[in-house]
C-alpha cells in the first residue's frame, strides 16, 4: 500500500511529527509482511502492521517516544511473537521505528510526486548510531531526494537500493551499513499503485461491490448516468464520475485495470462490453449475469463481427471461480464473491506487476444471477 505516504504528510502538517513504523523484517508467520506501514501520532494512527499484540506494543512504545521532549531518530525492536508476546502464529518481526518531523519530511513531497506520476521508488532509512535527526533518502531509477548524512554512505546507499527499485521488488530489507558504522539501512521498496477497479452501474451490487472494495488498496472508479443515485456517502477511494457516455471511461481506463459491468440496463451492458473488447489490456472484464446472459451477449457481438472466442476474455457468470461456494442471491453476498475473484486473480498475476494480459475465467458455469 502507498496511501501511507500523503497520510503522513498531512498528519505532520496537522501535528508537527509522528513516528512512522515499518515491518522492516519478518520470518516465519508473522502478521504482515514487510515494508507494511503504520503512522502513529499522540492522538491517532493510520494503517496497520497487523493489529493485535504486536500493534498495540508499537503504539505504545511509538507514543513513548513521542512524549519523550527528545525523541529518538530511529531504532529497531525485534519482536519473538510467541515468546515476547503470546502470539501464536509464532514468527518474528523486526519493526523500525523512524520519527518524522517538520523539519525531516522533506522526502515526503519526492515521495508524492513519485506516487502521482507512477515511479517506483526506494525509501532508504539510516537506522540507529549517533543521530541527532534522522535521515531519509528516496531514491529512483534516475533521481535522488536527501541525504544519510554522508557522501560515502549515500553512495553505497543508491548501489543497494536502485537495482531494488529497477527490479520493482516491493517491500522492506536491513542491511548493514556498507561504510562499517554503527547504523543499519533499511531499504523500503514502494511501487505506486496500480490496483485500478472500475465499476458500471449503482444499483444494489453495484452499491455493495463499492463497500467491500473501500477496504480493500484499491483506486476505484464508480460509473454511473444516474447522477442523483449515488449515495450522499461512499469509501474514501473511491471517485464517482457521474456521466451520459459511460463506454468514454473504458478510454481512458489504465492498463490492467479490474472492470466489472454491472448496470441496470442489458443494452448498456452490451454496449460496455463490446467497447471493452475493443482493449486487450484489461486483467479483469467481468459481466453480471448468468450463463443465460452470457450466451445471447456472446451470440450477438459475433453477429455484429466480434472474432469467435473473443468473448472468452469475458468472465460471466462474475463471482462464481472466486473459490468460494456462494449461491445467495443477496447483493452483499456477490459483491463479496465478485471481490475475492478479483483479489484472487490479482494474486495469480501478480500484485505488483505490470499490467499484463487480462486472464480469462470462462466455461459452463451456473449462476443465480439473473
Amino acid at each position: 500500500m502507498t496511501d501511507w505516504v500523503p497520510e503522513l504528510a498531512a498528519r505532520i502538517a496537522r501535528d508537527g511529527r509522528a513516528v512512522l513504523v515499518t515491518v522492516a523484517h519478518a520470518s516465519g508467520s508473522t502478521p504482515r509482511e514487510s515494508g507494511a506501514a503504520m503512522i502513529v501520532t499522540a492522538r491517532d494512527a493510520f494503517g496497520t502492521i497487523g493489529g493485535g499484540h504486536l500493534e498495540f506494543a508499537a503504539l505504545r512504545i511509538a507514543r513513548d517516544a513521542l512524549s519523550n521532549a527528545v525523541t529518538p531518530a530511529s531504532w529497531l525492536v525485534r519482536f519473538p511473537l510467541a515468546a515476547r508476546l503470546g502470539q501464536c502464529c509464532g514468527g518474528v518481526a523486526t519493526l523500525a521505528f523512524v520519527a518524522v518531523d517538520t523539519c525531516t519530511c522533506g522526502w515526503l513531497a519526492a515521495a508524492a510526486a513519485c506516487l502521482r506520476t507512477a515511479t517506483p521508488l526506494a525509501l532508504v532509512s539510516r537506522i540507529g548510531g549517533a543521530q541527532e535527526h534522522p535521515a531519509q533518502l528516496l531514491v529512483t531509477a534516475d533521481n535522488v531526494t536527501g541525504s544519510l548524512g554522508d557522501a560515502a554512505l549515500d553512495s553505497a546507499a543508491i548501489a543497494l537500493a536502485r537495482p531494488r527499485v529497477q527490479a520493482q521488488a516491493a517491500g522492506a530489507a536491513l542491511v548493514s551499513s556498507p561504510t562499517g558504522d554503527a547504523t543499519t539501512l533499511l531499504i523500503h521498496v514502494v511501487l505506486p499503485a496500480d490496483f485500478t477497479v472500475v465499476v458500471f452501474g449503482n444499483g444494489h451490487v453495484g452499491r455493495a461491490l463499492v463497500q467491500v472494495l473501500g477496504a480493500l488498496p484499491a483506486k476505484v472508479r464508480w460509473i454511473d448516468g444516474r447522477d442523483t443515485d449515488f449515495p450522499a456517502s461512499f469509501p474514501a477511494n473511491v471517485e464517482i464520475v457521474a456521466t451520459d457516455a459511460p463506454e468514454d471511461e473504458l478510454a481512458v481506463a489504465p492498463r490492467g485495470a479490474y472492470v466489472v459491468v454491472m448496470t441496470h440496463s442489458h443494452p448498456l451492458d452490451l454496449q460496455l462490453i463490446e467497447t471493452a473488447l475493443s482493449r486487450d489490456d484489461w486483467r479483469y472484464l467481468g459481466l453480471i449475469g448468468s450463463q443465460a446472459k452470457r450466451n445471447q451477449f456472446e451470440k450477438r457481438l459475433v453477429a455484429r463481427g466480434l472474432a469467435p472466442g473473443q468473448f472468452g476474455r469475458v468472465t460471466c457468470p462474475i463471482g462464481v471461480r472466486s473459490g468460494l461456494a456462494i449461491r445467495s442471491k443477496e447483493p452483499g453476498a456477490i459483491a463479496v464473491a465478485v471481490a475475492a475473484e478479483i483479489l484472487a486473480l490479482r494474486e495469480a498475476i501478480g500484485s505488483d506487476s505490470v499490467a499484463s494480459r487480462p486472464v480469462s475465467i470462462t466455461g459452463k458455469l451456473t449462476s443465480n444471477r439473473v
